[in-house]
């Protein structure tokens, strides 16, 4: 049998259809005709410890140094409310969502809550369609990006976070990461990050990924601080150094 666009997107094939009909079906489809009518409440429920196991499992492995307090706090964030309606909006699960006419024309297949519950529910389903392995493999498959954000800036050490909320509390506009420059073999590549907020060059950085090339880009704009000079652009490191041309922020030969 043919996938349907989820299953396709899951890169799995339900077994039994009927769990992912009741991981998808709205609780106001029954509240709104008034009548039994199975929703996805109960798999909710089982795909939320689901979610908390796996979570913890790949925390524990990956952060032997941390706490408890920290590793809570970490497992809170991907299983908050917000955490699970990215996910939900990465798969358009809105689109696959059964729900009463009134639940729809209120928005609810864009609600926080309704994606957040539909992507429990069917994490919940696809541990009952298949294993614990499976859907752990599906999860962090499909987290992947959260992930590595995570391993590169845990919460604490996180100079992204940091120079988001400085520069947002003085203007709206959010600082932009160019990659400028990658270089060596792909096996041991380094990449070269910039850092700018609105025309003004804050800082450079570089790292074995672009993510930690941003990260060390966004360390050096704290440390730099150019926004607090004014409203001309401050000079990169490679311009200090006198690597550069002046104004040649750009060169990174």
């Amino acid at each position: 049998m043919a996938m349907n666009p989820l299953e396709q997107r899951l890169n799995y094939k339900f077994r039994n259809p009927l769990l992912l009909a009741e991981a998808l079906t709205h609780p106001s489809i029954g509240h709104e005709t008034r009548r039994h009518h199975f929703d996805n409440q109960r798999l909710e429920f089982l795909g939320d410890a689901v979610l908390q196991l796996i979570f913890t499992e790949w925390l524990f492995d990956h952060f032997p140094k941390f706490s408890e307090g920290q590793l809570t706090k970490m497992r809170s964030g991907l299983v908050s409310r917000d955490g699970l309606r990215m996910h939900a909006e990465r798969l358009e699960l809105g689109r696959h969502l059964m729900m009463g006419r009134g639940e729809e024309t209120s928005g609810g297949r864009e609600r926080g809550s309704a994606l957040a519950d539909a992507y429990e529910a069917l994490i919940g389903a696809i541990y009952l369609d298949s294993d614990y392995v499976t859907a752990r493999w599906i999860v962090l498959t499909e987290a992947r990006d959260d992930l590595d954000n995570l391993e590169v800036d845990p919460p604490g050490q996180n100079p992204k976070g940091q120079l988001q909320e400085l520069l947002q509390a003085i203007s709206p506009g959010s600082p932009v990461y160019p990659i400028m420059a990658s270089e060596g073999p792909e096996h041991r590549k380094r990449f070269v990050a910039s850092v700018t907020w609105n025309g003004i060059h804050l800082g450079e950085g570089e790292g074995r990924s672009k993510k930690e090339a941003e990260t060390d880009a966004a360390r050096d704009a704290l440390e730099k601080r150019a926004w607090e000079n004014g409203n001309s652009p401050a000079k990169s490191r490679s311009e200090q150094d006198g690597n550069n041309p002046p104004g040649d922020a750009n060169n990174r030969g």
